[in-house]
């Protein structure tokens, strides 16, 4: 019992370090203010009028994930979407370094999870394409564990 206690401590501990490292590092790349400004934007609105600051938008809304991606030159892109009475359906593609990532299962995992969350927002699904990036065990990872829908 004592040594679950030692661990779930340690799990907690850890998930803070990274949530505040990941913090410290996109404070760097966006400013404060515009920040800011994307986490009050409508997505609803963005994704009609202007897919680049959607985009951004939707990046400053992830957590520890978007660091990483930010980090290594990971992008996610808009390849389709639709609005229900939910919020948005939304399909996405990593691309840029993630590409070759073998950490992109788990940053796909993240994007859906920390994007789910946002009231604006009923469903993310990612590109069938993504599966022809990852090798043999990768594709096999993603689609067995990875809590995730490609169409």
């Amino acid at each position: 019992m004592e040594q679950d206690d030692l661990a779930a401590r340690y799990r907690a501990e850890a998930e803070e370090s990274v949530r505040i490292e990941a913090k410290k590092r996109l404070e760097k790349s966006i400013p404060a203010i515009e920040r800011i400004r994307l986490q009050t934007a409508s997505l609803k609105t963005l994704v009609e009028e202007d897919v680049e600051t959607f985009i951004k938008a939707c990046f400053v809304r992830l957590g520890p994930v978007a660091a990483a991606l930010d980090g290594h030159g990971g992008v996610i892109a808009l390849v389709s979407h639709s609005h229900t009475t939910d919020g948005l359906d939304l399909v996405l593609d990593l691309t840029g370094a993630c590409l070759s990532c073998g950490a992109a299962p788990g940053t796909l995992s993240g994007v859906k999870e920390d994007l789910e969350s946002d009231e604006e927002i009923s469903a993310i699904k990612f590109s069938v394409a993504l599966l022809d990036t990852f090798d043999e065990l990768g594709r096999e990872f993603i689609l067995a564990h990875g809590n995730v829908e490609f169409v």
